[in-house]
């Protein structure tokens, strides 16, 4: 008796150390999940220590998603190339030489610079987590081992910005700010000699030629999109600044004009042309550049503006936005169990967040500058929900139209997209704001003209004296803030301490000096306070704009996602 052969191929083991393994890839994201994060909490500490202008903190930002941006369009297709584990351990080892670098920075100039480090190694790093996953696991693990980025994606953004705030209160052995970077240094190091032992060697099976001339011409679209950006209301927005701009999208048309030939030549494009025939994938692009934007915008400034407007200690500006990043955490779940209405769920989303920011103006307009985290809690809630009802199914809903040959590129570039929105956000939005506060930081001191007047006069300074003294403390009020060194006193403010000084002398009794004192002091503070609050409930009511944008794009996309996949040439999408 005879027996047929078995020709189904036998599963190949599972790899051994693939639980070890997958907490090292896991340890790898969350470093870059908080050095996402940290310096928005940090940023207004290091600029009082390092100096600058406002836009080293837009750069602290900028600097590292940009770079990811521009790194991630490559860093998958290096490991496909020359080994997912030599990548993961090279981009590892700079991540954390990256961060050392930050931590002994001495200067804006080079803290940027290593930002700029960290984030290109990073994107060398993150995307290889992906593919080696997929090497190591079988099919029936494979979902607990993507469903492990959700929990630690969550608790990274729920305790990073947390984390932050005690690191730079703490000052542990007298570091400040420092340690948010040398934290990394342990982590890295311990993450490059795990990867030693338990990641496992391996290529792509259909590794593609680096196209370096693509990747140079998006490098440099971005790059001449971003700076000015930044820079632009520093140097009251010269000529060159909207050229760099122009040509920025020259720059962009001739990269889609390079790729079209490279494609039609036999090459491996960066971006395969065809998927931007496709309406959902470039819908997709719309809503993800504009909605990042706003996101990553909307973190930057709201730290900012707890911290310089309220007053908030870093610790203090970290634990007010638990209540957003838990609300994602529960956004990402509830868009789990509603998956089956496919784009509504982005639109609910939408609306939800709008709606949250909203009631964070309504919030600031009724509690006025004497706000406290509790009053946040609510809409920041809210507004934490909409972000990850919106943010959980776009990956999917975005990849629902394109073909299963253009996944690759189209979820690389998607990923690559969703930080230079995070780049752009914290360049446009930080600009709108730092450009509004000098304005309403005037508007408000004009409003308590009339207050400080009769402070003034009950301590029986001379209506000339408060004429000057009033005049003076708009004026450095507006040069303070708009100050492009933090350290150094504005002529104005110089001038004001004068004034205040002739005041008083020209009062009857001497006694009168501590209420000049009060009266002035008190009406500067509660009018950088206020300026502060206007230009934020401006700059939010921007952010709902952008969200409507968002909201109208998102009809683009199609109507259901695909079935879930992790993205391909790419890190984690939609992390917080």
């Amino acid at each position: 008796m005879t027996h047929a052969p078995d020709l189904a191929s036998p599963e190949p083991p599972a790899y051994r150390w693939r639980w070890a393994a997958l907490l090292v890839i896991l340890a790898a994201e969350v470093m870059d999940m908080l050095d996402a994060l940290i310096t928005n909490i940090a940023s207004p500490t290091i600029r009082a220590e390092l100096g600058g202008s406002a836009s080293v903190m837009q750069w602290l930002a900028a600097g590292y998603t940009l770079a990811m941006a521009v790194g991630l369009i490559t860093g998958g297709r290096l490991g496909d190339l020359y080994g997912r584990r030599r990548m993961f351990l090279i981009g590892a080892a700079g991540f954390t030489l990256g961060s050392l670098l930050c931590g002994v920075a001495t200067s804006p100039g080079m803290l940027v610079g290593a930002r700029v480090t960290q984030g290109l190694f990073g994107a060398l790093m993150l995307p290889q987590g992906i593919g080696m996953i997929k090497q190591m696991f079988p099919p029936k693990q494979m979902a607990a081992a993507f469903g492990l980025f959700g929990p630690i994606m969550g608790l990274s953004s729920v305790g990073g910005p947390v984390l932050a705030g005690w690191l730079v209160d703490a000052d542990l052995f007298g570091t400040g700010w420092r340690m948010i970077f040398l934290i990394n240094l342990p982590l890295g190091l311990a993450a490059v000699l795990a990867g030693l032992r338990y990641l496992p060697s391996g290529r792509g099976e259909h590794a593609s030629r680096l196209d370096l001339t693509g990747a140079a011409l998006a490098s440099l679209g971005a790059g001449l999109l971003v700076f000015p950006l930044v820079q632009g209301r520093e140097y009251d927005w010269p000529a060159w600044t909207f050229l760099m701009m122009a040509a920025s999208a020259a720059v962009f048309a001739v990269f889609a004009w390079y790729e079209v030939r490279k494609q039609r030549a036999g090459g491996d494009p960066l971006i395969v042309p065809s998927l931007f025939r496709k309406r959902g994938f470039t819908g997709g692009l719309v809503v993800g550049i504009v909605f990042f934007t706003g996101m990553a915008g909307f973190g930057l400034v709201f730290s900012l503006y707890v911290q310089m407007g309220l007053g908030y200690s870093p610790l203090k500006a970290g634990l007010s936005q638990i209540p957003m990043s838990a609300g994602i955490v529960v956004g990402f779940g509830l868009a789990q169990a509603v998956q089956r209405l496919g784009r509504t769920v982005i639109h609910a989303g939408i609306v939800i967040m709008a709606g949250g920011v909203a009631g964070i103006v309504t919030t600031l307009q009724f509690a006025g500058i004497g706000v406290t985290p509790w009053q946040f809690t609510p809409a920041l809630l809210v507004t934490g929900l909409g972000m990850g009802l919106l943010m959980a199914p776009f990956f999917d809903t975005v990849l629902a139209g394109v073909e299963p040959e253009e996944t690759g590129s189209a979820g690389g570039t998607l990923t690559a997209v969703q930080q230079l929105g995070s780049a752009l956000g914290a360049a446009v939005i930080g600009t709108v704001f730092f450009g509004l506060l000098g304005g309403h930081v005037t508007s408000a001191a004009d409003g308590d003209a009339s207050g400080l007047r009769a402070g003034l006069a009950a301590a029986s300074v001379p209506a000339a004296q408060q004429d000057r003294v009033v005049r003076s403390v708009r004026a450095c009020g507006h040069d303070r803030s708009t100050a492009k060194d933090p350290v150094a006193v504005p002529a104005s403010c110089k001038a004001l301490e004068r004034d205040v000084r002739a005041a008083i002398a020209a009062a009857p009794s001497p006694a009168s000096a501590p209420a000049v004192q009060r009266a002035v002091g008190d009406a500067a503070q509660h009018s950088a306070k206020r300026g502060f609050s206007d230009a934020m409930k401006i700059t939010l009511w921007i952010e709902v704009a952008l969200l409507g944008l968002t909201f109208v794009s998102a009809f683009l996309l199609p109507r259901h996602a695909r079935p879930q996949e992790p993205v391909e040439n790419g890190a984690v999408p939609a992390t917080v």
